[in-house]
């Protein structure tokens, strides 16, 4: 598969787009981009996330079952 056909259909996000879905800040996900944990282009000097990617990203940050009885 190419790069070219990879992107054809991405819809890209803003950091700030980003964090209104998460309901973190913005500095939260330039914090995730800059650590690799989110991938992102950027474009200038500002940064688009791919839409797949924040979707893998909160699938990835799922827990399931855990509870804390101290």
């Amino acid at each position: 598969m190419s790069a070219e056909s990879n992107f054809s259909n991405a819809q890209f996000l803003t950091v700030a787009e980003v964090a209104e879905l998460m309901r973190v800040s913005k500095m939260t996900v330039y914090r995730l981009v800059h650590s690799g944990e989110m991938p992102a282009v950027r474009f200038g000097r500002s940064f688009r996330v791919p839409e797949s990617a924040v979707e893998q990203y909160v699938k990835g940050a799922v827990v399931e079952g855990q509870t804390d009885t101290a």
